[in-house]
């Protein structure tokens, strides 16, 4: 069985795709439904540095087409911080601000970590502990980014499998030091893809693309796939999510 792959980017205002993705005159209000039209899913990523009001995730759900469907960036408040078991309060008061109200559009909650944030295993595990399987009846699925090396290591994996959290595989050429793991986790693979170029339409040469489409067609075959253009060269990120989508027919 394969799972379905969506494709998006992180955010969806942004001024520089003004005349690159999104049409000149388009209203700012309708930016959303816009990019919801052309891509497959978005990270929202706000979340990361302020909490939203009940009324923002009803109206980006309604915003949006019905098999469309969103990643959820974690507040910065739960993982910068020096002991992760103790995020209680702060988790409940992120997953408690009406990301609920997204239903069956709600996608897998991104939990970010610093690279300067190290493996301590039993630290971690009283962290994955705290990550509730539902919010107002929702299902919540959870990925963890986490990017310093000591984490490249088979305890991790092992507790990540054990709570059925997705390590997400994430690639900047900028930041070589970043673990590049790619391991079967949980039932969903989680992609964040920070390569693209601003002298490439596309974000990514069509044969780096293809290898792409190729790379998230084996983890479909493990079940479903997120992957987002972030970063890199931003104003491409839109082309480069296009053009995978449309590689992956």
């Amino acid at each position: 069985m394969t799972g379905t792959i969506r494709v998006g980017i992180g955010g969806w205002t942004y001024e520089p795709w003004r005349g690159v993705f999104y049409p000149d005159k388009l209203s700012q209000k309708k930016e959303l439904e816009y990019a919801s039209g052309k891509l497959t899913s978005i990270e929202i990523n706000g979340t990361y540095y302020s909490t939203f009001k009940p009324d923002s995730w009803m109206k980006w759900r309604d915003e949006t087409p019905d098999d469309f469907v969103f990643a959820v960036k974690a507040s910065r408040y739960c993982t910068n911080r020096k002991i992760l078991s103790e995020m209680g309060e702060s988790m409940e008061r992120f997953l408690g601000q009406g990301l609920s109200a997204l239903g069956d559009k709600l996608g897998p909650i991104n939990w970010q970590f610093m690279g300067t944030k190290k493996f301590d295993p039993v630290d971690f595990e009283g962290f994955l502990k705290l990550l509730p399987k539902e919010q107002d009846g929702v299902r919540l699925r959870h990925a963890l980014e986490v990017r310093n090396p000591s984490f490249d290591t088979r305890q991790f994996y092992d507790l990540a499998t054990k709570y059925g959290a997705a390590i997400v595989y994430a690639v900047d050429d900028e930041a070589p030091e970043w673990p590049r793991i790619d391991q079967p986790t949980a039932d969903f693979t989680y992609a964040r893809l920070m390569s693209s170029r601003e002298d490439e339409p596309t974000g990514m040469t069509s044969a780096e693309l293809d290898a792409v489409a190729a790379q998230t067609r084996d983890w479909a075959k493990r079940g479903e796939v997120f992957a987002y253009f972030i970063a890199g060269a931003k104003v491409r990120n839109p082309a480069a999510a296009r053009a995978l989508i449309e590689k992956l027919g």
